[in-house]
């Protein structure tokens, strides 16, 4: 949605494909942080219960979003964040551009041609550039030459919230699929963790030192 609202600001006419179902929520709900709203609600209020209230107030403030093509999964916005990794997408402007149909929004593709592509509706689009968002994924297994901390489909082997620390004082943040909110929680942990070693690590019985002309070097790094 972002690359499609640059586009639109830039002069070209895009077309979005949209394959699936996908949550959209606004950026902020009154002059706070959704994500932030969401976490504070969750401190006092089941999961479920925060999804129901995330989606009430998204449509109040967004209204029917599947009237433009945007169908809703049918699990709550955090639940299939936290179950599947799927992240929310926060609308910055996006849906306004959708609804005076600036951007199009049309279904999967079957085919493309020379100058032309095929939706699989049989609607037939003239294009001059395809952007494939394709997302990505970890390739930590092609480069970390062990195969107890992490799994061959690049993410640690131990389930949340036990996969941020592996053997010889090697630690993983952000591979919880739960974004910013799992990320925080493994750079907690760890930083946790390397205090309490650093402390034992240091820990020394306590003498009498006598002053004493001596020159010193010191390396700060």
């Amino acid at each position: 949605m972002e690359v499609s609202l640059d586009l639109c600001n830039h002069n070209a006419s895009p077309a979005m494909v949209v394959r699936s179902a996908v949550h959209v929520l606004p950026r902020e709900i009154c002059g706070k942080s959704t994500f932030e709203l969401a976490v504070l609600m969750m401190k006092w209020l089941p999961l479920w219960l925060v999804d129901k209230l995330m989606l009430i107030m998204a449509w109040f403030v967004l209204g029917n979003t599947e009237s433009y093509g945007l169908k809703r999964p049918s699990m709550g916005p955090l639940q299939l964040k936290n179950s599947m990794g799927k992240t929310p997408v926060l609308d910055i402007g996006a849906l306004e551009k959708i609804r005076s149909g600036d951007i199009q929004v049309v279904p999967g593709i079957k085919r493309f041609s020379c100058g032309q592509v095929e939706l699989v509706n049989g609607q037939k689009l003239d294009i001059d550039s395809v952007v494939l968002a394709t997302g990505y994924r970890s390739n930590v297994p092609s480069w970390l030459q062990e195969s107890e901390f992490f799994s061959k489909n690049g993410f640690p082997k131990a389930p949340f919230p036990h996969g941020w620390r592996g053997k010889a004082g090697l630690y993983a943040v952000g591979f919880t699929k739960r974004g910013l909110s799992g990320a925080s929680s493994d750079a907690m942990r760890i930083a946790e963790d390397i205090g309490n070693v650093w402390k034992k690590e240091t820990k020394q019985k306590k003498t009498t030192t006598r002053a004493c002309h001596r020159r010193c070097n010191c390396l700060g790094r």
